[in-house]
């Protein structure tokens, strides 16, 4: 689409704004022409402190436009915040007046919407007018807006509890069985990266080691660990218990508050008796099993070399080992499913009497197997009428939303949303989702996250991203360690 913009340049809020409302178009910078089909011309005016956005939008073959008025008051910062979000206005109502549509989180373009609420009530607004706010100022649907203030409200009260040298670790595991074909993160197949392993393990426990004295030295506290992937299941009972040995032994002190610990066990086909009993030997408080669907059909398209019966068999050993806390994933809108087969595979899941369940929305990523071999999916209708199915049916069953976000290229621009019975709430999600407090990241593709929520202020570093790279340039990860030990200093 080309944009055309007049008395701002506003780029990065009319981009996000395009890309959240019009899938598949992708922005075009210049003066719009008569030779022009999918265009937006975006004004603004100021006068004094008033500001008056004016909108025309045209796409495939329709036309529409509209005007925002909006003061400017406040300092240069909450200025130029308002201006921003008076653009993101003006385009999101030219697209309401196009279509006919209000998205699901309408003009939100973010990954965590209901960080809109947390912020809110730390201000001291109530909850009702942290609600009005999502759904006045972004036009977010009563539904949606009532999901958010139940978890923004869980990460309000989570927040009380942190100190400002609490932090999360989190280590990433980067191996999979194989390769599902909606995925699009930095994970490899065992089967073809099999000789990348025991290096990996070793690279992982010296950036552990590294690690926990660095914690140690700043007087940090871990509250809680989360090892994921990638699949961590995929490392045999031995690297286990390596890694997780590892980690105790490298923060010991720093890890006297530490009250959680998850693995993803993730993959069925991945969990073994001797590796759980690894993971219990070790404290771990919670583990995933993520079935995605329990359609047989829908795990042959998606990739998956594992049955609905492993399922239950994975289900069984992690009764047996006695787990306080099992987590389940779905995913709505996979490949082959509808909405009677995603309504089985919850009921399934239900039937288990776990105390989580966490129900994706498909996203579309960039170089998922999905997109490069344009494969059939559910569309946003029929996503819709799963997710509709899955809150009530998880709510009589118990279940409450405890923390949820949204991603890129979602069907439908739906939510992830995590469900908990009372008292199972996984505090390492409610803290990454929410930013409060920094995530210490190990491993491959690991990101560090350096929050100081006084400041408001949040900086990231990033691990290599392949496996390979990150076992042959281990000084990265220790310059990242640097950086974030300067941080807490």
């Amino acid at each position: 689409m080309k944009l055309e913009f007049q008395g701002h340049n506003e780029r990065y809020t009319v981009e996000q704004s395009l890309l959240n409302l019009f899938p598949g178009e992708f922005p075009v910078y210049g003066t719009v022409g008569p030779e022009d089909e999918n265009w937006a011309v975006i004004s603004c005016r100021e006068e004094g402190e008033e500001l008056v956005v004016t909108t025309k939008l045209s796409c495939r073959g329709k036309s529409a436009s509209s005007r925002y008025a909006a003061t400017l008051s406040g300092t240069d910062y909450e200025r130029e915040g308002r201006r921003r979000h008076s653009v993101g206005t003006g385009f999101f109502l030219a697209y309401r007046e196009l279509t006919g549509n209000t998205p699901p989180w309408g003009m939100l373009t973010g990954v965590r919407p209901d960080k809109l609420v947390t912020e809110a009530l730390q201000r001291g607004r109530t909850p009702e007018e942290a609600r009005t706010l999502l759904e006045g100022d972004y036009f977010v649907t009563p539904r949606r807006a009532a999901l958010a203030l139940e978890t923004g409200t869980e990460a309000f009260e989570a927040a009380k509890a942190l100190g400002p040298r609490d932090i999360a670790v989190y280590i990433g595991i980067p191996f999979c069985p194989t390769r599902c074909a909606y995925c699009s993160f930095v994970s490899q197949s065992v089967e073809k990266s099999l000789s990348l392993v025991e290096p990996y393990v070793d690279a992982l426990e010296a950036e552990i080691k590294a690690g926990g004295r660095m914690v140690q030295e700043m007087g940090l506290n871990v509250r809680c660990l989360y090892m994921g992937g990638g699949t961590p299941t995929t490392l045999t009972a031995p690297q286990l218990d390596r890694v997780l040995g590892t980690f105790e032994s490298a923060f010991g002190p720093a890890l006297e508050r530490c009250g959680e610990i998850t693995v993803e066990a993730g993959r069925p086909d991945t969990i073994t008796a001797e590796k759980l009993a690894v993971l219990k030997a070790h404290g771990v408080y919670r583990v995933s099993v993520n079935p995605q669907t329990m359609e047989e059909q829908v795990l042959c398209a998606i990739g998956r070399r594992h049955s609905p019966g492993d399922i239950e068999s994975a289900m069984e050993l992690t009764a047996h080992c006695g787990f306080s806390h099992v987590n389940m994933d779905l995913i709505a809108g996979l490949p082959e499913d509808g909405v009677e087969g995603f309504r089985r595979s919850l009921d399934r899941c239900l039937s288990f009497e776990t105390d989580n369940i966490t129900v994706h929305t498909l996203a579309l990523k960039k170089g998922s197997r999905i997109l490069l071999e344009s494969s059939s999916i559910p569309g946003p209708e029929t996503v819709g009428q799963m997710l509709e199915y899955a809150e009530p049916a998880l709510r009589r069953a118990g279940y409450a939303p405890y923390y949820l976000y949204r991603q890129k290229y979602m069907s439908g621009s739906f939510e992830n949303i995590g469900w908990t019975r009372p008292g199972g709430a996984c505090l390492y999600n409610i803290y990454i989702m929410s930013e409060l407090c920094s995530i210490l990241s190990f491993g491959a593709g690991g990101s560090t996250k350096m929050v100081d929520p006084v400041r408001r202020i949040i900086r990231r570093r990033f691990n290599p991203k392949y496996p390979k790279e990150y076992v042959e340039r281990p000084e990265k990860a220790l310059s990242n360690q640097a950086d974030f030990a300067a941080f807490y200093s």
